[in-house]
């Protein structure tokens, strides 16, 4: 048995200490999981997208010096978690924290609340890059067919949304019998994403004809009133700010695989902590790199021009090939690398979604769990987790079809469930009472509480404002949904839980007892 235990990795060892045995296969390395967890906030989803509204709300300062201040408090948010993924190296990360960390009498609803907020956040999070990438695959069709101005093709409703649909399906499949390639393929993500950084943030620049001063790009407010409705100064600003809160998280996605990742008491931090300063870094020199790079700031909107003025982003890099070169070739280009940067964060993405529902399955915390915990016999994942994720989040993009708010619907919904998920253990943590936490490598001491307390109120500061309207007036075309489906799901959940989750649903479920590694059905 004392050789057993001086090969048994350090995360396994943890993993039977905290009552659970291990099933899924434990071969990711550092690097591995750092990829994942990269490729899961990735360096262009969070930005591309909600880059052209930010900017038009409160000009370029606010959008500039967003990413800065969403930066310094998502540091408190990432060392916070770090301290408890180094204690809690499980699948279930976040809620399984959630239930140890509030104690016996707490610890059932709040893993209950964190699980829940965990997976509408992961599932959404799905959505919004299967959108995103959907919505630059419509660009790069536009351009590559002769643009908006001559006659280039841009893609319908329906066809927007069979991309959105094949996409979450590669997906999919590629989580069901590609694990090994999966980690491959997260490998390429972190190079492309990287390499493709360097690439746009020192090309564009240099390629446009013409770039801003440092003053427009660092100090121009100006209210895009006329447009978004919003006149007072601090509320745009506000709304200006929710690119950077929407790109900044994710991290979390390095504790989603810390039973296939060896040392993950050690490993997993690392990999969290990395993820952060890395999209720190490359997110701001994106940001600055597009608004050096801008020709006309008018434009950019105008519905007339090359892009539809559907995708700010790729007009940017439009006019400054065209402006260069007189040919789009070179936007096309590097439009197809921030595609691909979509195309590895939802696939990502899909690995984590999984793996929560998997281990809230396990702990019979999903209605038909028996199905949801499956383990593929041979592939070894959770398969029809995989499945399950897949097609709600279809079902969350169908109404493509009909409404033109659907991505501002579902960013909100997926920020605030996923962010909100890491609110819960964050606050167990600062409340309890530090000799009954169990350190694990990376340990914060008597900085926790500061440390905790910030992150907390940040991360709730965070969630009310993606409540909050982003256009107006106010009517059918302009309303934000988000609040209207969480409410009606996370109501329906705490229902569930009144009515009768709260009598068998005690939190994590043990299957092997530390002593005599034997497995059982004890619930913490």
């Amino acid at each position: 048995m004392g050789e057993l235990e001086e090969v048994m990795d350090s995360g396994e060892k943890r993993l039977n200490e905290l009552g659970y045995k291990q099933e899924l296969r434990r071969e990711m390395t550092l690097f591995k999981t750092l990829a994942i967890s990269f490729s899961t906030m990735t360096l262009f989803t969070g930005i591309t997208p909600l880059y052209g509204s930010s900017l038009l709300y409160a000009g370029p300062a606010s959008l500039v010096w967003g990413w800065v201040v969403v930066t310094f408090f998502t540091w408190f948010v990432g060392i916070a978690m770090a301290e408890i993924c180094s204690s809690f190296p499980t699948t279930g990360s976040l809620y399984f924290w959630a239930a140890h960390l509030a104690g016996p009498k707490w610890g059932p609803f709040a893993s209950w609340c964190c699980a829940w907020l965990e997976t509408i956040g992961l599932i959404a999070g799905i959505g919004t890059q299967a959108y995103a990438g959907s919505q630059t695959l419509q660009s790069i069709i536009l351009l590559c067919t002769g643009t908006n101005k001559n006659g280039g093709y841009f893609a319908p409703k329906w066809l927007f949304l069979c991309m959105y649909i094949g996409l979450t399906v590669i997906w999919a499949i590629l989580n069901t019998f590609a694990l090994e390639v999966i980690a491959i393929i997260d490998i390429i993500s972190i190079w492309w994403q990287l390499v493709g950084g360097v690439i746009i943030v020192i090309m564009l620049p240099l390629v446009a004809p013409t770039r801003q001063s440092a003053s427009f790009v660092f100090t121009s407010f100006e209210l895009g009133d006329e447009t978004t409705g919003v006149s007072s100064v601090v509320y745009a600003v506000v709304l200006a700010f929710l690119v950077s809160q929407y790109s900044l998280y994710g991290y979390d996605a390095a504790a989603h695989l810390t039973e296939e990742t060896k040392g993950a008491d050690k490993n997993g931090p690392i990999a969290i902590l990395s993820s952060i300063g890395i999209i720190s870094f490359f997110g701001w020199a994106y940001i600055l790199a597009l608004t050096f790079s801008i020709q006309d700031p008018k434009y950019l909107f105008d519905t007339s021009n090359e892009t539809a003025g559907a995708f700010v982003p790729a007009q940017i890099l439009y006019d400054a090939f065209h402006g260069r070169y007189g040919s789009g070739t070179g936007a096309i280009v590097l439009l197809f690398i921030i595609w691909g940067s979509f195309f590895f964060g939802g696939l990502s993405i899909t690995t984590s979604a999984a793996r929560v529902v998997y281990a809230l399955s396990r702990d019979k915390g999903v209605p038909f769990s028996s199905i949801w915990r499956k383990i593929h016999p041979k592939y070894k994942v959770p398969s029809n987790a995989v499945w399950l994720c897949a097609a709600i989040c279809i079902i969350l993009g169908l109404p493509i079809l009909k409404v033109n708010v659907v991505f501002t619907a579902i960013t909100s919904i997926c920020t605030i469930g996923w962010v909100g998920g890491y609110a819960v253990p964050i606050f167990a943590r600062l409340v309890m009472k530090e000799e009954n936490f169990k350190p694990g490598p990376f340990y914060l001491g008597k900085a926790r509480r500061p440390v905790c307390l910030i992150a907390f109120v940040w991360i709730c500061y965070t969630c009310s404002v993606f409540l909050l309207p982003t256009l107006y007036p106010i009517n059918w075309n302009t309303f934000n949904y988000a609040p209207v489906a969480l409410g009606v799901g996370l109501g329906l959940i705490m229902l569930w839980w009144l009515v009768d989750a709260r009598n068998w649903f005690k939190g994590p479920v043990r299957n092997i007892d530390s002593n005599n590694n034997n497995t059982h059905n004890d619930k913490f």
